[in-house]
């Protein structure tokens, strides 16, 4: 299988739902035909995140330069002043490579790619089993305080609101499954 030219796959859930983990299952699978698009982003590095590989790392006002020169696809402050987003030369070298740009987005990001992008893009919506299992996941990364947790939770009910916007709408009650979904559908794609 090739990538057909200038096709994307979006991959979007709730934070904690498991999207970062489907797509680096995708990457694995599918190499060839698939490359991972950096996003970039205004919050710091977590653990083991490296800058130009995970996400490109920029200040706020670098971010906002990058807006006003409509530098992105997509951009979202997805909390308080935390920005992410798609850079156009990102998805324009993925391309080059004659591979389809596989984007880790939040769910506004993903509704607005598919609407610059409707005939070309699969999304697959990654949904917790439940808002109980999401808040346990998000509890055991460590990451978060009580109230950047209680942000996440009220955010994810929320974005669940949008799943019927997705092509696929994928439950991550067991990853391995939700993997093989995925990997079906970008393959039939």
């Amino acid at each position: 299988m090739t990538a057909p030219a200038n096709k994307l796959i979006i991959i979007a859930a709730p934070s904690g739902a498991g999207k970062t983990s489907v797509t680096k299952h995708l990457l694995k699978a599918l190499p060839n035909q698939l490359a991972f698009s950096v996003s970039a982003t205004t919050r710091q590095p977590r653990n083991n995140e490296k800058d130009n590989v995970d996400y490109y790392f920029v200040s706020v006002d670098e971010f906002k330069n990058k807006i006003a020169r409509q530098e992105f696809v997509e951009w979202e402050m997805v909390y308080e002043g935390k920005y992410y987003g798609t850079l156009q030369s990102e998805i324009k070298r993925i391309w080059q490579q004659h591979k389809a740009p596989l984007l880790d987005v939040d769910v506004k990001g993903g509704i607005h790619i598919q609407e610059q992008f409707p005939l070309t893009s699969l999304s697959l919506f990654i949904e917790p089993p439940s808002i109980e299992e999401l808040e346990r996941r998000l509890k055991a990364r460590g990451t978060e305080t009580p109230a950047s947790l209680q942000a996440r939770i009220t955010k994810a009910s929320y974005e669940l609101s949008f799943k019927n916007k997705f092509d696929h709408i994928i439950i991550n009650d067991k990853l391995e499954r939700a993997c093989a979904e995925a990997e079906q559908a970008v393959r039939e794609f």
